[in-house]
């Protein structure tokens, strides 16, 4: 098991992402602020789905105006899990 903690970038309202991983899975993933109930319809959505699936649907997505979302930030820390161990 791997857990991850990830500080989001780019003005997004949660500031920590913590993610556990069974292999390439998402077993479980909690935001600190943001919106509570976007946050947690977004963990259990992603509950058992592989680390690439939810990179690709979670990249790019924005929040207004921002460049960025607190899915997206999801996807750069799942990127940099996935990097960390190559």
């Amino acid at each position: 098991m791997q857990k991850i903690s990830y500080t989001p970038n780019g003005g997004v309202c949660s500031r920590r992402i913590d993610v556990e991983l069974n292999g390439d899975r998402i077993r479980h993933v909690t935001f600190t602020g943001g919106c509570a109930g976007n946050s947690q319809g977004v963990a259990a959505l992603l509950k058992g789905m592989t680390v690439d699936e939810a990179i690709a649907r979670l990249s790019g997505i924005r929040c207004g105006s921002k460049l960025t979302s607190c899915p997206d930030q999801l996807a750069c820390a799942l990127r940099e899990a996935q990097a960390s161990d190559h």
